[in-house]
This record gives C-alpha cells, sequence and structure tokens, in this order.
C-alpha cells in the first residue's frame, strides 16, 4: 500500500505505485500514460514560465505528472459517475495526496461541477480526451506510430462522429478555450509530447 505524508511534494513513483495497485488494465494504464506525457509537458512549460528551477521546478513538475498518472486511478474499480472520481479523490485525501491534485481530478469530470480554477484543473482537463483521441488516431495508422499523426489529420478526424465514438469532442474544444490556447497549436504540443514518449505509451510503431 502507498502512502503519503501529508505536505510532502508528491513523486512519480508514488503515483505509479498508487495507479497500479487499483488498476489492472493495459489500456488503461496506457491512458493514465498519455495523460501524464501531455500534462507533464505543460508542466514543464509552467515550471519555465515562472522561472522556477532545480527542486522547485522538479516539485511542480511532478504535481503534473502525479496528476495525469492519477486522473483515472479508480476507475477500474469504480466507474460509475457515482464512484469515479469521488472515491478515488477520497483515497487520495485518506493517504494525504495534495489537495490541488485532488481538486483537478474531481474537476477533469463535468458532472462533478467542480470549477476548474487552477492552470492544473485546466491542464488536466484540456488533455484528459484529447490524449485518447490522439491515441485512437496513431492506432488506425498502418504503422500505429504516433509519429505518423498530424494535426490537420486530427482535426479532420475530430469532425469524423464515427471515429473514436467515446471521446467528448465538446470536452476537447472547451479544454483548449479553458487553457487559453489555439487548438491546433494544443494538439501539436500534446502530440509532441506523447511522441516523445512514444516507447513507454506503446505507440512507437511496429
Amino acid at each position: 500500500m502507498t502512502n503519503q505524508i501529508p505536505g510532502a511534494s508528491p513523486s512519480r513513483d508514488a503515483a505509479w505505485s498508487l495507479l497500479t495497485e487499483f488498476t489492472q488494465s493495459p489500456s488503461l494504464l496506457k491512458h493514465a500514460l498519455a495523460v501524464e506525457s501531455c500534462v507533464r509537458a505543460y508542466g514543464e512549460q509552467e515550471a519555465n514560465r515562472r522561472g522556477l528551477v532545480g527542486d522547485d521546478a522538479s516539485r511542480l513538475i511532478d504535481l503534473y505528472s502525479a496528476t495525469g498518472l492519477l486522473h483515472d486511478f479508480d476507475y477500474e474499480r469504480y466507474p460509475s459517475p457515482n464512484e469515479h472520481p469521488w472515491i478515488g479523490v477520497r483515497v487520495l485525501e485518506e493517504r494525504g495526496w495534495p489537495e490541488e491534485i485532488r481538486h483537478a481530478i474531481l474537476g477533469h469530470a463535468e458532472y462533478t461541477n467542480t470549477p476548474r480554477v487552477s492552470h492544473l484543473d485546466k491542464t488536466l482537463f484540456a488533455c484528459d480526451e484529447l490524449a485518447g483521441f490522439l491515441t485512437a488516431c496513431a492506432l488506425i495508422k498502418p504503422s500505429k506510430s504516433i509519429r505518423d499523426v498530424e494535426v490537420a489529420g486530427v482535426r479532420k478526424k475530430l469532425k469524423d462522429k464515427a471515429f473514436a465514438r467515446g471521446v467528448n469532442r465538446d470536452d476537447v474544444f472547451n479544454g483548449a478555450k479553458e487553457l487559453d490556447v489555439d487548438l491546433d497549436q494544443h494538439i501539436a504540443f500534446c502530440l509532441a509530447a506523447m511522441q516523445r514518449d512514444s516507447e513507454a505509451l506503446g505507440l512507437a510503431g511496429c
């Protein structure tokens, strides 16, 4: 069992341990890693924007990374809207995980009616559905490589309602809007992050 000291900076290793304690599904684990890639990249950008260096930068980036990994950690056991992400957030609170992470995780599900206030809140929401969509775009490529996915192709597929039906297009569009970034730039940014981590995501190609 993974315990987190209240008030301590969350580590990526602790987040991964908690995720794998609750989640066994390979597809859910890969989704968590894909969302982490995108959210972490925005965390790196935010650390640079704030002028953070050294341990201060690492702490912020790990906060973003852990949030991406843990946003759905309870979903396999508790998939209903009455349970997810409520139960997961309660577990995080019991184990002393930071309020910033818990609030962002509540906010990534529209039906919780949790306002997205912080940059982390908005980043998780903006990256969640898009990461899943980019994965789907990669898997239909003959190469099954995220490196062969292009922004124009993603935009075209977003208009195809029959493709990746489970992805909420409104969340993709509204996520970029809330984060105050152009949608094409957001797609390109997340693509670059996932391409960087393609091996870990299982999207490096055949």
